[in-house]
């Protein structure tokens, strides 16, 4: 019996696992002189999280942030999560050509590894921005040396959307896709572990639905960010909706309840952990 598996008391399920992240971004406000809450200490809401439950999650750090709260990724790391990368400068895949996107990555892991010197083999595309038109980036992920990313949404959005991936992980070029976990939601197919919808969702249609991926032996795959638990921010209209009025409303609903509905769910017997450790304990080499 590997390791992980040994880490389970015995009343606990190790198929219900809980591919949780935080995707270390700020808030990305139109209006220049927004005042943010501290990075810092809205990453530390997560990190007591976990350290409660004493478990272990990746975080996808932004590069520009890396350098700029160099502490915290210390404290990050020393505590034994994981590190990955979700771009230096936190643009769409779409705003990048090949040749641009690789130097951006290269900046991205230059920049973590400033602060520890780590293996970085995960990446995600800000706003889960790898769709069928930008799939040129599974190839410089190759060529720099990842192994997997976490970066498609395969459903239709009013951003990005890649519907004809399918909900399964397969290999791209080399790299394992793990898209978000959807679940069906009226008409919908929603990521029912992450972020905005985690939030907005009715609750008990939420729990259900990890409870169905737990059943059939899949892990939830999802995101959040550091603004998720963040219940004291001025409302201001983020540049990331494209101007969306309802998008942007929905960016602040519910924030207050990200961490309970979190302790919930753990609750339920779910175990976070790691993608890394996924890959290795649960996918092997495949």
């Amino acid at each position: 019996m590997s390791a992980l598996l040994q880490f389970y008391p015995p009343a606990m399920d190790p198929t219900k696992l809980f591919l949780f992240s935080i995707d270390l971004e700020e808030f990305y406000a139109e209006r220049p002189d927004f005042k943010r809450t501290s990075l810092p200490e809205l990453a530390e809401r997560y990190l007591e999280l976990l350290r409660k439950h004493r478990m272990k999650s990746t975080f996808f750090v932004v590069g520009e942030l890396a350098e700029q709260f160099r502490s915290t990724i210390c404290d990050i790391h020393a505590e034994g999560h994981e590190l990955a990368c979700h771009t230096y400068s936190h643009r769409s895949l779409d705003q990048y050509s090949p040749a641009a996107f690789e130097d951006d990555l290269k900046r991205n892991l230059e920049a973590i590894h400033s602060c520890v010197q780590t293996e970085l083999t995960g990446f995600r595309a800000p706003i889960l921005s790898l769709t069928e038109k930008t799939q040129w980036a599974y190839e410089v992920l190759a060529k720099l040396g990842f192994q997997y990313s976490s970066s498609v949404l395969s459903s239709n959005n009013p951003l990005h959307g890649w519907p004809g991936f399918g909900n399964r992980a397969r290999k791209m070029n080399g790299i394992l896709e793990l898209p978000v976990t959807l679940a069906r939601f009226l008409w919908m197919h929603v990521p029912v572990g992450s972020g905005t919808y985690f939030r907005c969702l009715p609750f008990a249609f939420t729990r259900r639905s990890f409870r169905d991926c737990g059943r059939r032996g899949e892990p939830v795959i999802g995101y959040f960010h550091p603004y998720d638990a963040d219940f004291e921010q001025e409302r201001v209209m983020s540049r990331g909706v494209g101007g969306s009025r309802l998008m942007n409303s929905l960016l602040y609903v519910n924030r207050a309840k990200t961490i309970p509905r979190l302790e919930a769910i753990l609750s339920d017997g779910f175990r976070i952990v790691p993608y890394r450790n996924y890959l290795t304990e649960y996918r092997g080499n495949e």
